[in-house]
């Protein structure tokens, strides 16, 4: 009888480790939780105005393994950056990513305009990382405002064209 019950309580420890195992290694964003979470931010930003709550990197707009950005597309820099906050104020019409391409076109903002937003596709580091990895960014205008906010996974399989269609309900 005994040992029936520490077996059990083995079994049990095993198979709670296990899970834990398997809910850290899901940590990672979905493209339809980017698609979510930039609209949300959209939404907030287009009724507040307010980018400083988009810097705060313990707060409701950096998850998983990514992060809400903000860009004003007036001014044409970077308005707030959870990660790396240094790149405040940078002109991001000259950004480049990691393989030296440059990380918005010029049709950037208007194209994040449209209702749908927009998806780009470029070489990012990850947060703590400093190689580059694919990154799908969905780009999404604040109405009324001059900012676009943006948000992206890291994904070697995901196409453009399907992730288009799944944020336009197409």
């Amino acid at each position: 009888m005994k040992s029936s019950k520490i077996f059990a309580g083995v079994a049990v420890a095993l198979v709670s480790v296990a899970l834990c195992t398997v809910a850290v290694g899901q940590d990672h964003a979905t493209a339809q939780q980017v698609v979510a979470k930039v609209r949300e931010a959209a939404s907030t930003l287009s009724k507040t105005g307010d980018v400083a709550q988009f810097q705060q990197r313990q707060g409701p707009w950096v998850w998983a393994d990514t992060y809400t950005f903000i860009q004003n597309c007036d001014k044409k820099v970077i308005a707030a950056q959870p990660i790396s906050p240094e790149r405040v104020g940078q002109d991001f019409m000259t950004m480049k990513d990691t393989r030296g391409k440059e990380l918005f076109q010029k049709d950037f903002c208007d194209a994040a305009k449209r209702s749908s937003g927009v998806w780009s596709e470029y070489w990012w580091p990850k947060p703590g990382e400093k190689d580059g990895s694919r990154k799908l960014t969905y780009s999404l205008g604040a109405n009324g405002t001059p900012y676009v906010v943006s948000a992206g996974v890291y994904d070697d399989k995901a196409t453009i064209a399907d992730l288009s269609k799944m944020s336009s309900g197409k």
